[in-house]
Formats: C-alpha cells, structure tokens, sequence
C-alpha cells in the first residue's frame, strides 16, 4: 500500500474518504492511553501536526506496544475516520502496526516538552524531530524555493561563484585560508615568509566571504544574476547574530543605479514574506502561538507599509535629536549599530527603513562615490528586530576612481586586476546587494538566536556536526 503523508490528510482531506485504509509512517510524538487502548501522536515530518493513532491493545502483541514510545518509528495502516476527541479532526484506527526503530525512553533526549534553545543546539543532530525546527526547516526550504522562483520569473540567471578565492571582497582580513601545505613542516623562502608557491594553487587562497565580484563580472555580461551560496567570516564572534558559515543572496544588475536597487531589495523581500505567508500559514502558526505572539503581525507590517528612504546624514540628525541614551555614542562618521537601526525602525518611523549614501570611509572600496567626495551610494534595508537584512550598493563603474579607491585602502591591485578590467572594457552603471539568508530566516520565524535557524550552526569553537 503506498504510504500517505500526513500533510495530505490535513491539507487535502477531500482526497481521502473516510473509512478508506490508508498507511502512514513517522516519529512518535507522545503516547497514552490505558491497559485497554493507546493514543499515539505520530508526526512525519511533512507538516507540524500531528496524527493520532488510536489502537486497541488486544490486537497487538504486549511486547510491541510496549516498544511504542517517544522518539521510536512506525508504520500505521488503518482506517481514516473522524475523531472522537478535541483537538483533531481525524483519526486513524490501527490495523497493523509495525516498529522500525525503537527509541529508549532511559536516554532519548526528547521526552519532554519546553527544552532550552541551548540544549537542542547540543543536539543538532536530533533537534529537527521537535515541532519549533520542524518549522524552521520547512520555512527555510520554501524561502530557498521561493528565491529561485523570484529571479527566475524577473529574468535573472542563477550563477555559481567559486567558494575558494584568491580576494577578499569585503576587505576586512576575516578569511578561513585554504591550503594543502604541511603546517607541521610549512615550506619558507630566503626571506622566511611561507612559500605559497608549493601550495596548491600556487598563492594565498581562501573561503570566499561573497560571490558579490565574482557575480559583477556575470552582470556585466548576462545583464541580472544572482548567486546563492553558502560564504564564510573568521570573525570571532560569538553573537546571536554572526555564523562563521551562512549562505548569502546576491542579486547584481547592468543598468541598475541606487534606486533600481532599492526598488528591488524591497520587491524582493515583500514577495518572500508573502511566500511564506501564503504557503507556510500552519508552521507560522505555531511559531506565533508559541514563541513570538507578534510574528504574523510583523510580518504582515513589513508587506503592508512601503519602506522609508532617507539618507545615513538625514539618519545622524534624527538619532541625535532622539530622547534617548544610545550605549554606542551617535556622530556623523560612525558606522550605525543595530540600536540605532532599530530606533529608527521601531520607534521613530515605525516603518521599515533604508538607508543611503553613507560615508565613504566605513563602506567598500567598490561602491560609486558620490560628488561630494565624502559618501558613496550604499543602501542598507532595516527590519524591525533585526536592524541591517540587506547590505547593497551602486557599484564604482569608473576605472579610475575604482583604482584611486583601491590605492587609498592600500587594496593588492595585483589580485584584482580582472576585477579592474571589467571597467576598461564596456563599463556600464551596475548595482546590487546581499541578503543573509540566516538574517532573513530570523525575521520569518521570529527566532532570536541566528544558531537556530540553521541545520547545523558553525561559530568559533563548534564544528561538532
């Protein structure tokens, strides 16, 4: 008989008739009952409901009753009929039952309810079983669908950028290196520096922290890509905010100035949220009633409202004539942080924000200046609870000042020189940006912790999984 997954007995109901016989296998969730019948919880994955499975004892050996507990795996056939009980709308009364895998109710780790972030984090490779990572991991699939659906309906082109580099796209030195040197024996020159010439690739290499160049040189050809993968910070950082292994967004246009980016950044987010909306409503759901009573209306907010524009020197005035004592002081030149991103987007405007034209000193080499000579064309989007989602900019499409700007940060012309190029040949006015897939997960599920929204989180000391 083929096996039904209980997400099509609650989404799709008319397909089944009741009284039919169907077969149904997962995970037990909870069992009780009396020495007469057992009321068991089944869960398969597909959807955060339940199935109760209702069997009478006297049909079933005492031994495999017995081995029904908490965390073991069965196959169900029986028939669908309406319940009796509160709480669900159907039942299935058990014909057969058979265990795949039992689980001890002396050491699995998941017989109780209401366990700490932390302890699941402990367990990653069993913390997909409860309902909370259920729901995130089928929310961070669909928005992963949900994104490809995106561009491919605006006609953009999927690209792979490579995860091993020789440039640091940020600038900012945190790179995991890449190399097949023997460190118990590193090869030196005359001068005693490593010689990178015996390594692998023949020079420094590293895991790439964005495929943003890499996805310019696409743009300048195919007109719109995006990249999606995973990129890597060696920040030793250990906030609910930072991963040293997450995946990026990065969607790069030819012809794109500042506001055709940010037209985009804001489409593109509205759309995902409605995605989620629209077609994950039950693991919404339950993580509303649950863990954060204000999701759905935060959600909906940010799809309702259109996002404020004003300027970072519009943004300086506003914090600075705030009734309200930041920790980190606030002057024209700082690079803001999230209690100031959030101030704006929670208190003053009530609205979502973006940011632009920031000072060119605390920005990449790569954004276009603007005349001023002191900010360039940046764009950062706020979100309520979460501060910067997307980082973008108006890409430098000038050689020269593209090359004056690397001059002045002191920037290897010698490891961008391809980079350089695509300005000498056919340059045209570009711009993008990148969405942290794990910051937009935090947002859509109402998580406070950016470890728990993805499968198996890597930060400094834990690579455990």
């Amino acid at each position: 008989m083929k096996r039904t997954k209980i997400s099509e007995i609650f989404k799709h109901p008319e397909r089944i008739e009741l009284g039919s016989q169907i077969s149904v296998k997962g995970w037990v969730r909870t069992k009780r009952g009396n020495n007469t019948i057992s009321f068991i919880a089944l869960n398969d994955g597909s959807i955060v409901h339940n199935i109760q499975i209702v069997a009478e004892n006297q049909k079933f050996d005492e031994k495999l009753i017995k081995n029904i507990t908490t965390g073991a795996s069965l196959h169900v056939i029986g028939r669908l009929v309406e319940s009796q009980g509160k709480g669900q709308a159907f039942e299935i009364q058990a014909d057969s039952i058979e265990v795949y895998g039992t689980a001890n109710p002396e050491t699995y780790p998941l017989q109780k309810k209401g366990h700490s972030m932390e302890f699941l984090r402990e367990i990653a490779h069993l913390r997909p079983r409860t309902n909370y990572f259920g729901c995130i991991l089928r929310l961070r699939h669909a928005m992963a669908y949900a994104i490809h659906k995106y561009f491919n309906d605006n006609g953009f082109y999927y690209m792979h950028t490579p995860l091993i580099t020789g440039s640091d796209a940020e600038g900012a030195g945190a790179m995991f290196a890449v190399t097949t040197l023997d460190l118990q024996n590193v090869p030196k020159t005359p001068e005693g520096k490593v010689n990178y010439e015996e390594d692998f690739f023949g020079k420094p290499t590293f895991l790439t922290v964005s495929g943003q160049l890499e996805g310019e040189l696409g743009a300048l050809a195919l007109g719109a890509i995006y990249t999606f993968g995973p990129t890597f910070r060696a920040e030793n950082s250990n906030t609910p905010r930072h991963l040293a292994e997450f995946w990026m967004i990065e969607p790069e246009v030819a012809f794109y100035d500042i506001h055709d980016n940010m037209d985009l950044a804001e489409d593109f987010v509205k759309y995902l949220i409605n995605y989620a909306l629209e077609n994950n409503e039950d693991d919404l759901r339950f993580l509303n009633d649950t863990f954060d009573k204000e999701l759905l209306d935060r959600l909906h907010f940010v799809v309702k409202n259109d996002f404020v524009r004003i300027t970072y020197t519009e943004a300086i005035g506003i914090l600075l004539k705030a009734e309200k004592k930041f920790e980190f002081p606030v002057k024209w030149g700082v690079d803001l942080q999230a209690e100031h991103e959030r101030y704006l987007v929670e208190i003053h405007f009530k609205k979502p924000v973006i940011l632009t034209d920031y000072p060119k000193d605390i920005k990449a080499f790569y954004m276009k200046q603007n005349e001023d000579g002191k900010t360039v064309r940046a764009m950062d989007v706020l979100f309520p609870k979460i501060g910067e989602i997307i980082g973008g900019s108006q890409r430098e499409e000038s050689y020269d000042l593209l090359l004056q700007r690397i001059k002045e940060l002191e920037i290897s012309e010698e490891t961008l020189w391809w980079y350089l190029e695509t300005r000498k040949y056919g340059t045209v006015p570009h711009a993008g940006f990148g969405l942290g897939f794990e910051r937009l997960l935090l947002f859509i599920t109402g998580m406070t912790n950016i470890r728990d929204v993805i499968p198996f989180p890597r930060t400094p000391q834990n690579a455990e999984f």
